[in-house]
């Protein structure tokens, strides 16, 4: 569907009263102004994030109470057992919690539910089976704070829980000895935005500092943190938390940790992924090449793999279990592609007949994993509220559903007003799942529906694209690129600059990429400079490219590109128009406001 792309509009002034005081070359200055940076004090603390902007984890509301319960556990020789989510975020931040008390010396060991047969969060029946097994007390990771009813049967069977989680909380909260949590609405902790595994190092750190009776760690349980700051940067980009205050700095040191000293096992998935030669790592990095590695095992019910992956120490075990992940996410993708294609067919039907409906859609023997990563590349394309149900092949067991928002849309509260039709739901407002009776999908989908119609307005559901502004290809210098990339880590509340341009034309037709042809590299000219772009998923814009005759406009983000050692410049295109029909469609504008 076209997109509406709006250019910010810049304060000049601004921009260049940060170039003086900063000493900051125009791009640069252009784009700190507009994330709201403005000052030389700011300037320094987002360019330059430092390891000591990190609060203090004793700020963390919950952590004295879970600090002291953990370190009684440890001392009694207690059966601990860290429950983490079986996302990237769960896994990075079980594997810092385990890799911790055992440096404390705890008997420690970890659960990861199966994704497929026990879904999200604690649940009953891994409880029995934990109580059993003679534990005392568990801490989560990553879940938790929404399990209200399975904290009470924790309590019956003798468990004592502690909750370290990131997600938005019910109205009621757990039985617990310690809720360690940064958004919970009667705390003020500054930053809210933390991820799971961010949290996880919050907790690990503070008990480094007890067990060594100073803010100041021993030299063992520094080199240990500083190493957890690495794996702290997968999960917290792989959960695509804003990346600003605390996340920025974790990551932006958590991506020099992962190039300079990883973990065994984060060594051999960095080989798999092919970026162990790499001279630096970036967050697109974890993005696209660990973290869907690792969200792979998760998806198909392989989790506690990844954890072990995470935690080895043995070369030969970490190869075996990183060329297994890299296997399962190839067939990921080969699952994902399917359920596109099947569900992507549907959402054609949908809004040929409801038109700006949100769309619910529902497939049997899709496969649960794979059905939220689908959700959003419908979203995006669609640019609407999309909620995937995968239904049970036998029709013995309800729908597991997957889904992803639309800016200003809350996905979760809208799952709350519906969830008469519901057996269960949980997430947050951008993304959120739940389970549903087949034979309520129907009425689900009218009340999800009719709630959305009451809450998105036209200009919601009206696709834009924002643009940090236009430049001219010949602009796009390796040096002038190389200041951008000051402004990294990118992603999530710092996205990577997102540039237009006119008058583009193609050198040669488009190229598709790779087996799946989902790809495409272009080759594009404008007034004599040639650059070399790759329309990432693009691949079914081949034929309306070639189509063209004439010039294009583009929006496009710019990117250094290494191979074999020389740096050179590319872009990334995200969207593109004929500029023969921008010419057109801005003339018939014209005419229209001349005549009313």
């Amino acid at each position: 569907m076209a997109k509406r792309w709006s250019i910010a509009s810049h304060d000049r002034d601004r921009i260049e009263g940060l170039m003086r005081l900063a000493e900051l070359p125009a791009i640069v200055a252009q784009l700190l102004v507009a994330r709201g940076i403005d000052d030389p004090q700011q300037v320094g603390d987002f360019l330059d994030p430092r390891l000591t902007a990190l609060r203090d984890p004793g700020q963390l509301p919950g952590i004295e109470a879970a600090v002291e319960r953990i370190t009684a556990a440890i001392e009694s020789r207690e059966r601990i057992v860290i429950y983490g989510d079986y996302d990237a975020d769960g896994m990075t931040g079980t594997a810092i919690l385990v890799r911790c008390l055992t440096l404390l010396g705890a008997n420690v060991d970890y659960y990861v539910p199966n994704r497929l047969d026990e879904g999200y969060g604690l649940n009953n029946e891994a409880l029995a089976a934990l109580a059993l097994r003679d534990t005392k007390l568990i801490v989560s990771v990553d879940c938790g704070i929404a399990s209200v009813a399975e904290s009470h049967e924790a309590a019956r069977l003798g468990l004592e829980l502690i909750i370290t989680d990131h997600h938005q909380p019910a109205a009621e909260r757990p039985q617990a000895a310690a809720i360690v949590h940064p958004g919970l609405p009667e705390d003020d902790y500054p930053f809210a935005g933390l991820s799971g595994a961010g949290v996880a190092f919050k907790l690990a750190w503070a008990l480094c500092q007890r067990a060594s009776g100073a803010k100041q760690v021993s030299s063992a349980m520094r080199g240990f943190l500083l190493q957890a700051v690495g794996l702290a940067a997968i999960g917290t980009v792989a959960d695509v938390v804003p990346l600003v205050d605390e996340n920025r700095v974790l990551v932006h040191h958590g991506l020099l940790r992962l190039a300079d000293h990883p973990t065994v096992g984060v060594r051999q998935l960095l080989g798999q992924a092919k970026l162990d030669e790499k001279p630096s790592l970036s967050s697109e990095d974890i993005a696209f090449s660990l973290a869907p590695r690792l969200n792979a095992a998760g998806r198909l019910g392989q989790a506690a793999l990844a954890v072990e992956l995470l935690l080895t120490e043995d070369e030969e075990r970490a190869h075996d279990l990183a060329t297994f992940l890299d296997d399962l996410n190839a067939k990921r993708d080969t699952l994902q592609r399917s359920v596109y294609l099947a569900a992507n067919k549907q959402a054609k039907e949908h809004l040929a007949r409801d038109g700006d409906a949100p769309l619910v859609l529902a497939g049997r023997g899709w496969h649960v994993g794979v059905i939220g990563i689908v959700a959003g590349r419908l979203s995006d394309k669609y640019h609407r509220p999309v909620l995937l149900v995968a239904l049970d092949e036998l029709d013995v067991k309800p729908g597991v559903a997957s889904g992803r928002s639309i800016p200003g849309f809350d996905l979760h509260a809208a799952l709350s007003a519906c969830d008469e039709h519901l057996i269960s739901h949980g997430g947050h407002a951008a993304a959120a799942g739940f389970q549903v009776e087949p034979t309520k999908i129907d009425a689900f989908r009218e009340a999800f529906c009719r709630h959305a119609a009451e809450q998105l307005s036209a200009a919601q559901l009206a696709a834009q694209i924002d643009l940090d502004g236009e430049c001219p290809l010949a602009a796009l210098t390796l040096k002038t690129v190389t200041q951008i990339e000051r402004l990294a880590p990118f992603g999530e509340g710092n996205r990577r600059p997102l540039l237009c341009t006119s008058g583009v034309r193609l050198r040669e037709p488009p190229k598709q990429l790779g087996s799946s042809g989902r790809h495409l590299a272009l080759a594009l000219t404008q007034e004599g400079v040639h650059l070399r772009c790759v329309a990432f998923g693009g691949g079914e814009w081949e034929s309306d490219l070639a189509a063209v005759d004439g010039t294009l406009s583009i929006a496009f983000r710019p990117v250094i590109n290494t191979f074999r050692g020389r740096r050179s410049v590319e872009l990334h295109l995200v969207d593109w128009r004929s500029d023969a029909e921008t010419d057109s469609a801005q003339h018939e504008t014209a005419v229209d406001a001349v005549g009313s």
